[in-house]
């Protein structure tokens, strides 16, 4: 009999050339477990996924009791089902007015495909504006508003009418223009190796959103659920966009995604065409019932108040001359190092060597992944940085 890993060799698509190829057979926590037992302490929460860990008891159980009631019923939107219905009420009630009408999708690059959609229909224009080195999904729309040109080239023509800005940059405003649907941030830049706003930057570009007359969508599926300390990253920052854009972190490790407006935006879709946006899967109710969960857990267990002095605490270990900065916006954190060449090593031997499970960023690989599951304990920090320590000296020694 073949093994998982041959199986996954032989039929399984890959997305590389060099998969890391290491099997997994069960998870806890903040831990992964290989067939072996060898614990790996995952630093990345599945790439910001498991916010609340893996196979958080309060998720499970939400998971087990829906799965007594039904699965699948039908389409999305026809029939009335407690678990979506009592997640969108849920969801709304931790956002500012008017954001308060929740469409579910399966994943975040469906989301922002949905976002764009409504954009268009709402405004009645095709212009899109996105930032460099921005990441917002692989799907064909999500793919031509990602900021960069080596992802892209190879599946083009994309979609037309897309422009580029500078993150940061209130030069690069005038971009935005009268023609223009929406312009699409992430509210910390990820991809980019967590890249925050400077002070006064959203607001500006609100402002210039509101004169011309286009949306502002928000991308928080990676920074949103709680990952820098409030539930929604956009709080940190005087804003509220027109259309807010989560996923990753919301399913507690189900797939689930969203975008969230207003009543009246989302209306569009319901007329001129009819079913003007569909999905089979999306606001599956096993997802939906993980994401209320998890949500749950994040208010009641008062993760969000944590988040601060467990970053601290990375920063404050996480010292050795081969770091050339941290930057971070919560529990998303950005470790610098001179190169790629000189980071590569260190994610090998801290995998290899300290059971650490971490990685870097696609348009900042230089620079070391580290978003823990929110509920990563002290010890568990000091531990995750004394193996990366050690894996630091061991690769940087002369």
């Amino acid at each position: 009999m073949l093994t998982p890993r041959q199986l996954f060799l032989r039929h399984q698509a890959q997305t590389s050339e060099f998969p890391l190829l290491l099997e997994i057979e069960r998870a806890e926590g903040v831990y992964m477990y290989t067939p072996e037992g060898r614990p790996i302490l995952d630093l990345i929460a599945g790439i910001g996924v498991s916010n609340v860990g893996h196979r958080h008891p309060r998720v499970l159980q939400a998971i087990q009791d829906q799965l007594d009631k039904y699965l699948h019923l039908m389409v999305y939107g026809e029939l009335v089902q407690a678990p979506p219905a009592r997640l969108a009420h849920a969801l709304a009630a931790t956002l500012p007015a008017p954001l308060d009408t929740v469409y579910f999708t399966n994943s975040g690059a469906e989301a922002i495909e949905g976002a764009l959609k409504l954009a268009k229909r709402h405004t009645g224009r095709t212009g899109l504006v996105s930032s460099f080195n921005a990441y917002h999904g692989s799907t064909h729309g999500a793919l031509s508003i990602t900021g960069s040109e080596d992802f892209k080239n190879s599946y083009r023509p994309l979609l037309p009418g897309v422009t580029h800005l500078r993150y940061n940059e209130l030069a690069n405003l005038g971009l935005i223009t009268e023609l223009t649907a929406a312009v699409v941030l992430e509210t910390v830049q990820g991809e980019a190796g967590v890249r925050p706003p400077q002070p006064g930057y959203l607001p500006a570009v609100r402002q210039r959103c509101t004169e011309v007359g286009a949306l502002l969508i928000l991308d928080e599926i990676q920074c949103g659920f709680g990952r820098t300390g409030t539930q929604w990253a956009f709080e940190q920052f005087g804003v509220v966009p027109d259309i807010l854009v989560c996923a990753k972190g919301m399913g507690g490790g189900m797939p689930i995604g969203a975008f969230i407006s207003s009543p009246a935006i989302m209306a569009g879709f319901q007329t001129n065409p009819i079913l003007g946006h569909c999905t089979t899967f999306g606001g599956h109710p096993v997802s939906c019932a993980a994401a209320l969960a998890t949500l749950q857990v994040i208010q009641e267990e008062d993760l969000l108040a944590q988040v601060p002095a467990k970053a601290a605490r990375i920063r404050e270990q996480l010292r050795h001359p081969a770091i050339r900065e941290i930057r971070n916006q919560g529990l998303l954190m950005a470790v610098e190092f001179e190169s790629f060449a000189v980071l590569k090593p260190i994610i090998d031997h801290a995998l290899a060597h300290e059971g650490i499970l971490t990685d870097w960023f696609l348009f900042c690989d230089n620079s070391l992944r580290i978003a823990p599951p929110l509920t990563i304990t002290e010890a568990e920090i000091d531990q995750a940085c004394a193996g990366l320590l050690r894996a630091i000296a061991a690769e940087t020694t002369d």
